[in-house]
């Protein structure tokens, strides 16, 4: 496109949908046609399905096709953090053979990080990848692993050096999950959900071209992956929903949506649903309460700040700015709206809130929101975490003393189970 303007941006990606979008097309085939098109992913390069685009000229492309009720490439849940790593640190043939399949839904993936030892200390995972002839061989255990069960491919961190400090000895896979060394185990939640797995890797196979930039730079690579994924999870964004419009290109969504998608139907519910808080106060009749009144009140002006900050960060992406740490600003914030939510709605229902099913208010949705909302200071990084990040790397305070960075990580002690 000679000039990137609105109107121009506007127009062209109206004439396009115009000719090519149909409700009658087949989910994969659509895809694959707007994947060509670069419309899929507009501010991608041009070399890798996307027309180079200023990313505050995306929101125009995203009204077009929210206009005409286009469906989009697939970019819900773990695909969207392999396809963004992937565009930042894959290699050409990297590139080749997973982005196309990643924005077309034909893969889909899981994040191998977390362990049982080393849950917030990210640097300080065992799992070992040995190299061994032609390949990698991975031994170790995985946790909390959305959607592993299901999964094609794991973007894997696993550790290559013990004798170096421990950040300097990972390094970062793409590991195929149909493979007999890979077991996958699903966790049941409090909530009722089964979102999470443990996976155990047995002499797992990674063929030396899956891994991604050099050995020992995994953790460079996980820090792209970790930054995506806290910048979407400060609760602003709506998870994948399909259309119930009729026809074949939405039965196809909402099919993928009911596997894709199962693991994050409760996230709203993670967030504290506040949403909810004004009309649960007006069926408990508890709205002209002065002190609930208060709480309320309170409750959506954090949630609003929350926004505002949240949408500040976009805009920043928007112009082009790279990740940063406002991503951590955005997850420590939703957090604090969640369990504030939580209080006012427990506030609203009394002992009530306790009830699960049908004697629950709203058939056990707001018990539902009293359990799930502990995970958002969890997933995603701790709030500690963050808090950590935000204080050494905005507020640029003296780090917090460390006695393991600086050691061969073979030194370090290690807090196993």
């Amino acid at each position: 496109m000679s000039e990137m303007t609105e109107a121009s941006v506007r127009a062209a990606v109206r004439v396009w949908l115009e000719a090519n979008w149909t409700v009658d097309s087949g989910l994969i085939e659509w895809r694959n046609k707007l994947i060509d098109s670069g419309w899929g992913v507009p501010a991608w390069p041009e070399a890798w399905y996307g027309k180079a685009l200023p990313a505050g000229l995306t929101a125009v492309v995203d009204e077009e096709f929210q206009r005409v009720g286009a469906v989009g490439v697939a970019k819900a849940g773990i695909r969207r953090l392999a396809a963004a790593t992937l565009l930042a640190h894959g290699t050409q043939a990297q590139k080749q053979q997973f982005l196309r399949r990643s924005l077309s839904g034909e893969d889909t993936w899981c994040q191998l990080f977390s362990e049982p030892g080393s849950g917030s200390d990210l640097a300080g995972a065992t799992t070992k990848a040995e190299r061994k002839g032609n390949r990698w061989v991975v031994n170790g255990q995985k946790v909390w692993t959305t959607s592993a069960h299901h999964a094609d491919w794991g973007l894997l961190l696993a550790r290559t050096d013990f004798d170096v400090p421990k950040h300097q000895g990972l390094s970062y896979f793409i590991i195929n999950m149909h493979q007999s060394g890979v077991d996958v185990h699903p966790l049941r939640q409090m909530n009722g959900h089964a979102s999470f797995n443990q996976v155990f890797l047995t002499e797992a196979e990674v063929l030396p071209e899956h891994l991604v930039l050099d050995v020992g730079r995994g953790w460079a690579v996980a820090t792209t992956t970790l930054m995506h994924e806290r910048r979407e999870a400060d609760g602003v964004r709506a998870w994948g929903t399909a259309s119930n419009r009729p026809g074949r290109i939405y039965d196809e969504e909402r099919a993928e949506n009911a596997t894709v998608m199962e693991p994050y139907k409760w996230y709203p519910q993670r967030a504290g649903r506040v949403d909810l808080v004004i009309e649960r106060a007006k069926a408990a009749g508890v709205n002209a309460d002065p002190v609930i009144r208060q709480e309320i009140a309170k409750l959506l002006v954090l949630a609003k700040s929350a926004e505002w900050t949240a949408r500040r960060a976009r805009a920043a992406q928007m112009q082009g700015r790279p990740q940063g740490p406002e991503g951590s600003i955005g997850k420590l914030a939703s957090s604090h709206v969640a369990r504030a939510a939580a209080r006012v709605h427990t506030s609203i229902a009394g002992a009530d809130v306790m009830l699960m099913g049908e004697d629950g208010p709203m058939n056990g949705l707001i018990a539902e929101i009293l359990i799930s909302v502990p995970a958002g200071s969890i997933a995603g990084g701790t709030d500690e975490i963050q808090r950590n990040i935000i204080s050494e790397r905005v507020l640029e305070m003296p780090k917090e003393p460390r006695s393991d960075n600086d050691r061969p990580f073979r030194d370090v002690p290690k807090n196993l189970v």
